[in-house]
C-alpha cells in the first residue's frame, strides 16, 4: 500500500522527527517543511525533507501542489520562554502570523485536518492540580500567548472553513528514541534532563536548581515528563481520529503523574553512574511548584496509554543518546 503523505511543519525539530518516525511506521509519508533555524537535517530521515519557511507561501504552495498531503502536523514554532519576552514580536510574527499563512495555504488547497503542537504554558500558574482541559487559559508569557492564540484561531477555522483540528496541550517531552536513531539537541538547551545529563558528563559545571522552598516533597519544582516517542504516538492517534471523521479535539498530553529536579538528578545519576555537580539558585519568576496534566481524556479519546515514559525509562534513553 502507498504511504499517505502528511506535511510536518517543523519536522526536523525533537518532537516533529520523532512524530515523522511513528508516522513512517503507521504507514504514513512524512513531508517535512523546516526552516533549520533550530531543526537538524540529520533528522529527517523517513521522508522528503523542504527547506523553507511556513510564512513562505510559495514554499507551502509547491508542497500541496507536489505531495498533496492528506493532513498536517503542526510543529513549526519558537519555543523559548525566556527569549519570548524579550523579543516577542519574533514569537507573534512566527507562531501566530506564520500559523496564518500555513491555515489559508491549507484551506486553499483543499486539506481539512490539522493536528496542533500547542503547550501547558497556555495555564499559566495553575490553582489546580492536576489541570484539566477545562482549567482556566492565562498565559504568563508570550509564547504561551502565542500558542494560545493559535488555539483560538483553529476553532474560528473550523467554524468559518471547516478545518478539523486537534489540539495537543503538552506537559514536559523529554527523553530520546529508544532504537537511538533521533535525540533532544536544541542549542542553546534549556530543558532539565538534557542540562542535568551534560552536568554528569562534565561538559557543564552544574546544574542549578532554581528554588528548594517550594511546597513539594523535596522542596523542588515537579512537573510531567512525557517520553518523545508516548508523545509522537499519540499525534499519530490523534490523526487518525480525525482522518475516520470524528471530529476536532483538544487534549492534554501528559502522564498525570509529576517528578522533582531532585528525582532528575537522582535519575540521572543512577543512569550515569556519575555524580551530577549542583547549585541552588533562587526561585524564577514565574515557576508554578506543580505542573502535572490530567491527561484521561487523551487516554480514553484515543485509546492511547504513554509506554515510555517512566522516569528512569525516559532519563536512560536519553543517557544514551547524549553519551553516545
Amino acid at each position: 500500500m502507498t504511504p499517505v503523505p502528511i506535511l510536518v511543519t517543523g519536522g526536523a525539530g525533537y518532537v516533529g522527527s520523532h512524530a515523522c518516525k511513528a508516522l513512517s511506521e503507521n504507514g504514513f509519508l512524512p513531508i517535512t517543511v523546516d526552516n533549520l533555524v533550530y531543526g537538524h537535517e540529520w533528522a529527517v530521515k523517513w521522508g522528503p525533507l523542504v527547506r523553507g519557511d511556513i510564512s513562505d507561501r510559495a514554499v507551502l504552495d509547491h508542497v500541496f501542489s507536489t505531495y498533496k498531503p492528506a493532513a498536517v502536523l503542526h510543529f513549526a514554532a519558537f519555543a523559548y520562554v525566556g527569549e519570548s519576552v524579550i523579543s516577542p514580536d519574533k514569537y507573534y510574527r512566527n507562531n501566530v502570523a506564520g500559523t496564518i499563512t500555513l491555515l489559508d495555504a491549507v484551506r486553499d488547497h483543499g486539506c481539512s485536518r490539522l493536528v496542533f503542537s500547542s503547550t501547558c504554558a497556555t495555564y499559566g500558574i495553575p490553582h489546580k492540580i492536576p489541570i484539566k482541559e477545562d482549567h482556566e487559559q492565562k498565559p504568563i508569557n508570550p509564547y504561551g500567548w502565542s500558542k494560545l492564540m493559535i488555539e483560538q484561531i483553529l476553532r474560528d477555522y473550523e467554524k468559518a472553513y471547516g478545518l478539523h483540528h486537534a489540539i495537543l496541550r503538552y506537559f514536559n517531552a523529554a527523553g530520546a528514541d529508544p532504537e537511538g536513531e533521533i535525540g533532544e539537541d536544541h542549542d542553546p538547551e534549556t530543558h532539565l534532563i538534557p542540562l542535568t545529563i551534560l552536568a554528569a558528563l562534565g561538559q557543564r559545571k552544574y546544574i542549578e536548581i532554581y528554588g528548594t522552598d517550594y511546597p513539594t516533597h523535596d522542596g523542588t519544582a515537579i512537573r510531567d515528563y512525557i517520553h518523545v516517542t508516548d508523545l509522537a504516538n499519540v499525534h499519530v492517534r490523534a490523526l487518525q481520529h480525525l482522518v475516520q471523521g470524528k471530529g476536532s479535539l483538544c487534549l492534554n498530553v501528559g502522564t498525570g503523574s509529576g517528578h522533582s529536579v531532585r528525582d532528575v538528578i537522582k535519575a540521572v545519576e543512577s543512569a550515569s553512574k556519575l555524580e551530577v555537580p549542583t547549585k541552588e539558585s533562587a526561585r524564577r519568576e514565574g515557576d508554578p511548584p506543580v505542573l502535572v496534566a490530567e491527561p484521561d481524556e487523551a487516554f480514553k479519546i484515543l485509546s492511547w496509554q504513554p509506554r515510555h515514559s517512566d522516569i528512569h525509562t525516559i532519563v536512560d534513553s536519553a543517557f544514551r543518546w547524549h553519551n553516545r
